[in-house]
């Protein structure tokens, strides 16, 4: 790249306007591509151990507030496409965890003030506070914590929400998979036991990029296959396994299924490694910002459900860690090459200079919903 065009421009060669488009989804190689470039020197595990630490920060603070599913789980895919678009360095975690979860409240209907999310925050990060707090919910009384420091954090707080309402063109549109769980399952003949399993996998797949990779209905799909092929895999032989395999062995291969549910047999294999992949993590960590499927309900309990706390025991993965890899070699074994997937992103074209004005007061904006050339454009 020439020199003279990473310099600071004049406000005279600055262009006029710009539009950013929004991109409901990206393809796995783009997220590669964009993860990188943001990741700088960390390296992948680095950004591994954040990014899971960030999910279990959201789904902490989510419970204990009481949010529905649906608010936790879009919190945690606002803070993967944040970090698509700004450097890892440059923020805590923490700010962009409580940011994407405020935005998540608006989204849902849900909302909470600044003050009230660093309040329950405070609880979670610093717990010397909270064992001087009165308040039998979980979070502390924030009155007694220095009132500049709480400004600080909510303007932090504030700034953040501003950049990630431009990394969604300001587009308050959310789908989420657990409908879908639930429909496709009973289509599909699926048990209840299974079904309860793929609708704890579609909770974790958003501690991952899959949500921004495929839409509702494929996650859904995705957290189904995976559920059956848990449920039959080096299982005890019987009729639930037998049914678990059937099921797993009709999505494991080409079939009308295709059609019917608008999926790929490749996106689910891609989904299946991914999810396999968060469960290797958990088995082989104890903490509680690991995944706990499909053992859940999550380690921070909400506070409307605290009575039930004293009867419930940590949750453990069921899954050990060599069972998981031995289930990733048999995958490889009949494994299809990837799909290609189409790119809206042009790099040749406006859209890709709009990804480069967000965060920045230079010029005018203007923000789309949808990618040129999208089919449902008006």
């Amino acid at each position: 790249m020439d020199s003279n065009l990473s310099r600071a421009q004049s406000p005279s060669q600055l262009p006029a306007s710009s539009i950013k488009y929004h991109h409901p989804y990206f393809t796995p190689a783009e997220i590669e591509i964009m993860s990188e470039k943001q990741r700088g020197k960390m390296n992948i595990t680095q950004e591994d151990k954040i990014r899971s630490s960030a999910c279990g920060f959201i789904d902490a603070v989510g419970s204990r507030i009481g949010f529905p599913r649906r608010t936790t789980a879009t919190g945690q895919s606002l803070y993967h496409r944040f970090h698509l678009f700004f450097p890892r360095k440059d923020f805590n975690f923490h700010d962009v965890a409580l940011a994407a979860l405020y935005v998540s409240t608006k989204m849902h209907d849900t909302l909470k003030k600044p003050r009230e999310l660093l309040a329950v925050s405070y609880a979670i990060r610093f717990p010397d506070l909270l064992s001087k707090s009165k308040s039998p919910f979980g979070e502390v009384d924030i009155d007694t914590v220095d009132p500049q420091l709480v400004e600080n954090d909510r303007q932090r707080l504030l700034a953040v929400e501003r950049l990630i309402l431009e990394t969604i063109c300001f587009n308050f549109t959310s789908r989420m998979p657990f409908s879908y769980v639930i429909k496709i399952g009973r289509a599909l003949g699926a048990g209840k036991k299974l079904t309860k399993l793929a609708w704890r996998l579609a909770i974790d797949s958003h501690r991952t990029f899959i949500p921004i990779e495929y839409p509702p209905h494929v996650v859904a799909l995705g957290s189904i296959y995976v559920a059956a092929i848990l449920g039959s895999f080096e299982q005890p032989e019987g009729e639930e396994q037998k049914v678990n395999l059937a099921l797993a062995g009709s999505l494991g291969q080409h079939g009308e299924w295709e059609q019917k549910f608008q999926a790929h047999l490749e996106d689910l294999e891609a989904i299946a490694h991914i999810m396999i992949d968060l469960l290797i993590q958990g088995a082989q960590t104890t903490a509680n910002t690991s995944p706990a499927t499909p053992s859940s309900p999550s380690p921070n309990p909400s506070p409307r459900n605290a009575y039930l706390s004293s009867a419930q025991s940590t949750p453990t993965n069921p899954y050990k860690t060599d069972q998981l890899i031995r289930l990733k070699i048999a995958m490889r074994e009949t494994d299809h090459d990837p799909r290609p997937r189409e790119s809206w992103q042009d790099t040749d074209s406006s859209s890709a200079i709009g990804r480069e004005v967000i965060g920045r007061n230079e010029g005018t904006v203007r923000f789309l919903f949808e990618p040129p050339g999208f089919a449902g454009r008006s």
